[in-house]
């Protein structure tokens, strides 16, 4: 008999929680008939500055049936949370968790360029990627390198060597969901690759916690930027002080005279 779910939850912390967000999010995206082009990431979108979308095309599912395909492989990885003996544990879950959301996102924006400006696939720009596929990918690629014993458990009932998983569910999911972004699962092989072979390495909470800021920034001011929402709390105001001395360059014949004076009080003309 196994452990009751709820001992299981303690083991696997942040597997419980991102499985809760990304249920939440799928019940609220049903509720307010939200669709792919709201939140999903494209190579037209990002190029218009929509780069928040990296992170909502992360935790946004569409499909039910692709939804409890990558919670249901996740659950299965939460057992890297466990495995902090072998350099891995919670932290090392989360602060890479962090680095195949954001890189693998830009790596899909980055392969639907190459497909478009190199080889003219211009099919490629209205494409758009939903779904936490690439952090499953993702892991699922580091656990066969840092332990390639292990397996993957999908749906309670297929068990697949880790090893071979990253491959054998990217066609295994090509064919139950023919919709999923093949590009975006390889992005996250691909991401997932680089941290398990140590290309990426060093993160700790200094550096993580560094990432997730500039993540935030990027993702406020680009969702600011594009206009989606109205964020009018974020405008920066000029002040200036009458008190204060101007200073205006005047063009004199060949050469320049510089001119100081105060500004006029509030109200007037500038002239």
């Amino acid at each position: 008999m196994g452990k009751p779910l709820f001992y299981e939850i303690l083991e696997k912390p942040a597997t419980s929680c991102a499985i809760g967000i990304c249920s939440a999010i799928w019940f609220y995206i049903q509720k307010s008939n939200i669709g792919y082009s709201h939140v999903g990431l494209s190579y037209e979108a990002a190029m218009e500055g929509h780069y928040w979308r990296i992170i909502t095309s992360a935790f946004s599912h569409i499909s039910v049936i692709h939804l409890v395909f990558n919670m249901s492989a996740l659950w299965s990885l939460g057992v890297v949370e466990q495995l902090g003996h072998l350099g891995l544990g919670v932290w090392y879950y989360l602060h890479y968790t962090l680095v195949l959301v954001v890189l693998s996102g830009m790596l899909v924006v980055g392969m639907y360029h190459i497909l478009i400006q190199k080889f003219k696939l211009e099919y490629f720009r209205r494409v758009t990627a939903v779904g936490y596929s690439c952090v499953v990918f993702g892991w699922m690629t580091i656990l066969s390198v840092k332990q390639p014993s292990s397996k993957l458990n999908l749906f309670g009932f297929l068990s697949l060597p880790i090893s071979f998983a990253p491959f054998e569910s990217l066609i295994f999911t090509s064919i139950i969901v023919p919709q999923a972004s093949f590009i975006g699962h390889l992005s996250g092989i691909i991401v997932g690759y680089a941290v398990g072979w140590g290309l990426i390495h060093g993160m700790n909470n200094y550096w993580a916690l560094t990432m997730l800021g500039w993540t935030v920034v990027v993702f406020i001011f680009s969702l600011k930027k594009s206009g989606t929402f109205d964020l009018n709390f974020l405008e920066i105001e000029p002040v200036t002080d009458p008190s204060l001395p101007s200073v205006r360059f005047f063009a004199a014949g060949n050469g320049r005279s510089l001119q100081m004076s105060t500004l006029p009080d509030a109200g007037s003309d500038l002239v």
